[in-house]
């Protein structure tokens, strides 16, 4: 039996309620299919979770970034320091606005941005700092909380992948003035289809994204601003509504997997496995670093195992965004993270057996022994 690194059987046991909702939302007198009752039930569970004065739900995690920058007047001129390492969202929202992403390299071992490196990279034309938690993660929030203090910057969270993560008894989302999450299939918070949102303790920024993600209105035909169209699902809603009573115990189940392979990887020659512990912890994808890492992706799927590699190029070295990077620059950690990351399987429903099974596949490819039952 194959263990894909994509599960395709994520929402197998919730088919007949998606069922269910599709034809009560599909068939109810107010043909209501965005932006209704569930979206606003959606919004307040989260919001009250999390203790925020706002959560807008919109299109994406992606789009979640680029209304955020809308709404902090982010544009022409204006430079964003991101980091060097990660997706393409963290530069090209930076671009949709019509400003400039500076990337800062990151910590080698975490892979998260070097604060240090943020701090060296702001100029008189830097209007906000946009840190991304990482994978398995969160990124040094109270250094930069200071950094972007201390200089008069924003501080946008890129929390897309850290939904239930937990950093000195902050959530992950609320360190800065605004936090993004991502409900894309494979997050934390994953659904049958893409989706984000705004979350932050500021309810006046809140309520200027409420209006951009739907044409710059709040009143309808009645444009205050240029926005866009970033509106959310009513099914998808209240299909997430429903699932939200069992996303504690699915993190609490990717951190017990997380946990035992730290654990089982930790004095393997030439793997490096995540920091150990559970303070700014959310295991969206568990990753590992490792000298040979394209043999060990090669050794795991002649075993039937799935793996996936985050990222390949740092952003600075993609097509896309070299015309932003200067000449002659280099992102040294960032450039070894994409050489030697791996990703593995994590997701919830893996059995214990297929846990060891990925486990004693990667000891066994990095010499160590077998785990003994």
């Amino acid at each position: 039996m194959e263990i894909p690194f994509f599960p395709p059987d994520l929402f197998e046991n919730d088919r007949k309620v998606m069922l269910d909702l599709i034809r009560e939302i599909g068939t109810a007198p107010e043909q209501k299919f965005i932006l209704g009752e569930h979206t606003r039930a959606f919004e307040d569970l989260l919001r009250e979770e999390l203790g925020a004065a706002d959560v807008v739900a919109c299109g994406s995690g992606t789009a979640a970034l680029g209304l955020v920058l809308r709404a902090m007047d982010v544009g022409c001129c204006d430079e964003v320091v991101v980091p060097a390492f990660g997706c393409a969202p963290l530069a090209s929202a930076v671009l949709e606005v019509g400003a400039q992403p500076v990337f800062a390299d990151v910590d080698p071992c975490t892979m998260v941005i070097d604060p240090d490196a943020v701090a060296s990279r702001i100029t008189h034309r830097t209007k906000a700092i946009m840190p991304a938690h990482v994978f398995s993660v969160m990124a040094d929030m109270p250094r930069l909380a200071d950094i972007a203090a201390s200089r008069g910057v924003r501080l946008i969270e890129d929390s897309a992948v850290a939904q239930g993560a937990v950093l000195e008894g902050t959530p992950a989302g609320l360190w800065g003035e605004a936090g993004v999450y991502s409900f894309v299939q494979v997050k934390s918070f994953g659904m049958p289809g893409e989706g984000g949102a705004v979350v932050t303790r500021d309810a006046a920024l809140g309520q200027r994204v409420r209006m951009l993600r739907n044409h710059g209105q709040r009143e309808r035909f009645v444009h205050e601003a240029v926005g866009v169209n970033s509106r959310f699902d009513e099914i998808q809603a209240a299909f997430q509504a429903y699932r939200h009573a069992g996303f504690a115990e699915r993190l609490q189940r990717r951190a017990r997997i997380a946990e035992h392979y730290t654990e089982r990887f930790s004095s393997l020659p030439g793997l490096v496995p995540p920091p150990a512990g559970r303070d700014g912890r959310c295991y969206y994808v568990y990753c590992v670093q490792c000298d040979r890492r394209d043999e060990l992706r090669d050794f795991l799927a002649e075993r039937g195992i799935g793996s996936h590699v985050y990222y390949p190029q740092p952003l600075p070295e993609q097509p896309a965004f070299a015309r932003c990077a200067p000449v002659g620059e280099r992102w040294p950690n960032a450039e070894r993270a994409c050489a030697r990351i791996l990703a593995l399987p994590i997701y919830p429903h893996l059995t214990d057996a297929e846990v060891e099974r990925v486990a004693d596949a990667v000891r066994e490819f990095a010499g160590g022994d077998r785990h003994v039952r």
